[in-house]
């Protein structure tokens, strides 16, 4: 392309869109600054490639651009996922369709919609959280009460036992009666008040470091990345506490839990950053801390990825499936969310909570 030409097509990069023009070859001409953005390399280097072979298209996105050459057809299609070439997968609408000028036989214009897609997903996992959190309290209540009775007949019982050996079994209602009224009590935990105040992130975070250091100290180490620039934030310090300790210690007993697990092979890093003009719960924030647990551990099993924030579901036997769900529920209470992204041998949960600045 001459520099004319690249020179009439540079108004497209006004547009926030992605626009991409294509010859009749499917060769890309021209790219605009969305475009480069979006798919993280420039015009220059790709300008003369097929465009199949700068992005892994979908099926159905090669059939509308084949359709668009052979007939002039427009297409638009939702929620298509576009891979780029260094492996990362897009959210995407995308419609396509035909131009004349200069070469150009197709515009391609591309939105993400992850922040929709993100979006969509929190508001669902918030209704459902509210409804599961709802349920599971109202059980806890029935329950509660019975166990007291059980508890209470189990320590008369044993007053009347004369043989020492039967005693064994009344020590077993009793313990486990009160471990289910411990389990109780953290069902019903995330309802105390918050008790809000000026708190440092980065001292939050080295308290549990401690504290994993203490329970994990042979098959763990905990590295820090921290910006030591973010501001104090307004929130329940032990609320926060326990939040970022249940995400961690999941990710600890994950990685003690593995086959072939050494000692010190296991790694947790703790990463705070700035996030900026970012949207939690409907509203728009012009800071947000974005705190990172990541961890080198086997993974979340893949059939419980959608559901592990919900109550009682865990990936690990014995796990009581409380830890992500109180986790979740008390960033709620800070206006803030949690993502996941997990593969085998990197796992990542992102918290993010608005920074209120003067």
């Amino acid at each position: 392309m001459s520099e004319s030409e690249h020179g009439l097509f540079s108004a497209l990069d006004l547009l926030s869109s992605s626009v991409i023009l294509l010859d009749a070859n499917s060769t890309i001409l021209y790219m605009n600054s969305a475009a480069e953005n979006l798919l993280a390399i420039s015009c220059k280097a790709v300008s003369g490639s097929r465009f199949d072979r700068v992005v892994e298209c979908p099926g159905a996105l090669q059939e509308a651009l084949d359709n668009a050459f052979r007939s002039d057809w427009s297409f638009t299609g939702q929620s298509i996922k576009l891979q780029r070439s260094d492996g990362v997968v897009l959210h995407l609408n995308c419609t396509v369709n035909p131009a004349d000028a200069m070469g150009a036989r197709l515009l391609v214009e591309f939105w993400p919609i992850d922040q929709q897609l993100r979006a969509t997903r929190e508001e669902r996992l918030l209704e459902q959280q509210l409804a599961s959190r709802e349920l599971i309290r109202n059980l806890a209540h029935e329950i509660k009460n019975p166990l007291g009775g059980i508890r209470g007949a189990a320590q008369l019982l044993e007053h009347e036992l004369n043989n020492p050996g039967l005693r064994e079994y009344t020590q077993v209602i009793i313990k486990e009666a009160d471990r289910l009224q411990d389990l109780m009590k953290r069902l019903l935990s995330p309802h105390r008040p918050m008790q809000p105040g000026p708190v440092n992130i980065h001292e939050i975070l080295e308290r549990v470091r401690s504290l994993l250091s203490a329970e994990f100290p042979q098959t763990l180490t905990v590295q820090r990345d921290y910006d030591t620039s973010l501001p104090e934030l307004i929130g329940d310090r032990e609320q926060l506490i326990q939040a970022v300790l249940n995400i961690a210690r999941n990710a600890a007993q994950a990685i003690k839990g593995q086959p072939g697990n050494v000692p010190a092979s296991g790694e947790i890093t703790l990463r705070t950053r700035v996030a900026r003009q970012v949207t939690l719960a409907k509203k728009r924030y012009r800071l947000a801390l974005q705190l990172q647990v990541i961890d080198n551990g086997p993974g979340i099993p893949e059939d419980i990825r959608e559901r592990m924030f919900y109550p009682l579901v865990s990936g690990r036997q014995g796990g009581s499936g409380l830890g992500l769900t109180l986790a979740q529920s008390f960033i709620q209470q800070h206006q803030g969310t949690i993502d996941c992204e997990s593969r085998p041998g990197w796992t990542c949960f992102t918290i993010r909570m608005p920074l209120i600045t003067e």
